[in-house]
């Protein structure tokens, strides 16, 4: 039996909720929208075009959401937004995601993920009504020694490229307005609790971004080609897009109830063994869809951390959360999903819901 308990998220809180996820059309807030349709939640979404091919595409599910395209950049208009929507709760995931694309525009990727997280907290600032926000960030803003343990949450914060050291910055800038406007004895503010979340590498079915790992080997597996792996060794926390996102749930429905407890930060990763390296994850990934893998070192020109584990006991002890699936299932679902679209000629909204149902009934 597992040691760990675990509370699923409470379908009757979420029942009618305002909820708006800025990042909705990405790959992560795609599926949050989905869980949180199937709760009834009244779900608003702010976010920038998505691609074609996107997830967000896929699921078709715009026309069940309020779809709103701003550019969180925009002060003004992002703010306008919000006090129409006036959400119960706000997710916060719309960014510039990939360490690759940091390097080859660095001020769009500090732009977008420090002033556009400042924004989004100004604009709920100002709302009137009780609001809580989670803003996510990711495992990689803390200071990478390079050591074994698992980051805590009141670890060092840091970063070597700009997502990296841009999303630290958006962490500190986080907590420092929690600090200055939003402390338990200012009561013009108390209708207002924040929080951040720190999750670690996330896979899962939809997936088509740039530089990703799963997405390049599937492009590669779909064109028969050998899949290209860049830093092989570089371990990481390996997850299912749906593990962070029902933490996400949980922290939401703690904050409401809870100011002072819960307006922190806290980390959502897989347990210790489920950190593997690139080139395990590869081969765990074959076995549901074989290929052939070669190690490209011109691909590493970026400086990419080589271990990263993180420390999920906060969440363990105070949200109640723990992780469900272990990395070999964790490969299987993913790797299915994708089998499924291509070859089953499943719909993904079809075998994404399929996914969400068995994750909450394991």
């Amino acid at each position: 039996m597992d040691k760990y308990s675990f509370t699923s998220p409470n379908v009757n809180f979420w029942r009618d909720k305002k909820v708006l996820v800025t990042g909705h059309t990405g790959f992560k807030g795609s599926w949050l929208s989905l869980w949180l349709l199937k709760m009834e939640s009244k779900v608003s979404g702010i976010s920038l075009n998505s691609l074609s091919n996107s997830l967000f595409e896929q699921l078709k599910i715009k026309k069940d959401i309020n779809h709103i395209l701003c550019d969180i950049r925009d002060k003004d208009s992002l703010k306008s937004n919000i006090e129409k929507i006036k959400p119960d709760i706000v997710f916060h995931l719309a960014a510039q995601p990939l360490v690759v694309d940091s390097y080859k525009d660095p001020i769009y990727t500090w732009e977008t993920n420090v002033m556009g997280t400042l924004n989004v907290l100004d604009s709920i600032t100002s709302l009137r009504n009780d609001c809580a926000g989670i803003f996510i960030t990711t495992d990689k803003v803390y200071k990478n020694n390079e050591w074994l343990y698992g980051y805590r949450e009141n670890d060092e914060l840091g970063g070597h490229d700009p997502y990296s050291s841009s999303k630290a910055a958006s962490e500190i800038a986080i907590s420092s307005w929690r600090s200055s406007f939003l402390d338990i004895n200012n009561t013009y503010k108390s209708h207002l609790r924040v929080a951040s979340a720190r999750a670690g590498n996330v896979i899962g079915g939809g997936d088509w971004a740039e530089n990703r790992i799963i997405p390049d080997v599937i492009r590669s597996l779909q064109n028969n080609q050998k899949i290209k792996i860049r830093n092989p060794m570089s371990t990481r926390p390996w997850q299912h897009v749906l593990e962070p996102i029902s933490g996400y749930l949980l922290l939401a429905e703690k904050l409401e109830g809870n100011k002072d407890r819960f307006s922190s930060a806290f980390n959502f990763g897989p347990f210790i063994e489920s950190n593997r390296n690139v080139k395990e994850l590869v081969e765990e990934s074959i076995k549901f869809w074989p290929g052939e893998y070669i190690i490209d070192e011109n691909l590493g020109d970026f400086h990419e951390a080589g271990i990263l584990n993180l420390s999920i006991e906060k969440s363990i002890n105070n949200l109640n959360w723990r992780p469900k699936w272990n990395f070999n299932k964790t490969v299987e679902m993913t790797m299915n999903w994708y089998k499924n679209v291509f070859f089953k000629n499943k719909s993904p909204l079809e075998i994404s819901q399929e996914n969400l149902e068995e994750y909450l009934n394991d």
